[in-house]
C-alpha cells in the first residue's frame, strides 16, 4: 500500500505523487482512491486502491536507475519489424508494460525512425505518448523540471 507523498508510476499514464486517500460512491459501491498529481499538465488522477496490483503501479525508479534508462536511449536501435502494424503492436505492448526500460527502448527506436524515414501519424502520437510517459518519471526521479528531463532525453538519442 502506498502513502501519500509517494511517488508511484500508473501504466499508460505516466508518473505522479499522491495528494491523498479519499473514499468516494460511485455507481452505488464505496471505494478508497489513490488521488494522483501528474506533474505533467497538472493533471489529477484517482487510481482504486483495491485495484493497484491489477493495474501495475509501482514506484517512481530512483536517480541512479534514471542512468540505466538513459543508458538504453543511448543504446543502437534494435530490431523492429517492417510492417507498421505489427511494430505499432510490438510498441503498444512495451508501453502498456508499464516497464521504464521498455518505454525508453521504444522512445529511442522511434526518435531514430523519426529522423530516418518519418513516422506515420500514428507512431508519432505513440512516441509523444510514450516520451511524456518516461520524461514523467524522470521529472519525479531527479527532482528536475520537465524540460530539463525533456532536454536530456533528446540530447542522449543518438
Amino acid at each position: 500500500m502506498f502513502g501519500i507523498g509517494d511517488k508511484i508510476v500508473y501504466p499508460m499514464h505516466g508518473a505522479g505523487v499522491i495528494e491523498a486517500i479519499e473514499e468516494k460512491e460511485i455507481l452505488g459501491k464505496k471505494r478508497k482512491y489513490y488521488v494522483m498529481k501528474m506533474p505533467m499538465g497538472d493533471m489529477k488522477v484517482m487510481v482504486p486502491v483495491d485495484n493497484v496490483d491489477e493495474i501495475g503501479i509501482r514506484e517512481v525508479i530512483d536517480s541512479e536507475e534514471v542512468e540505466q534508462v538513459l543508458a538504453v536511449l543511448a543504446d543502437d536501435r534494435t530490431k523492429m519489424p517492417q510492417n507498421w502494424n505489427r511494430r505499432y503492436r510490438l510498441n503498444m505492448d512495451k508501453i502498456k508494460s508499464g516497464n521504464i526500460y521498455e518505454i525508453a527502448s521504444v522512445v529511442r527506436n522511434l526518435m531514430i525512425r523519426e529522423r530516418e524515414k518519418g513516422l506515420s501519424t500514428g507512431e508519432r502520437k505513440m512516441l509523444n505518448n510514450a516520451k511524456q510517459i518516461l520524461i514523467s518519471e524522470i521529472v519525479l526521479a531527479k527532482n528536475i523540471c520537465e524540460v530539463e528531463a525533456e532536454e536530456l532525453v533528446e540530447k542522449v538519442v543518438k
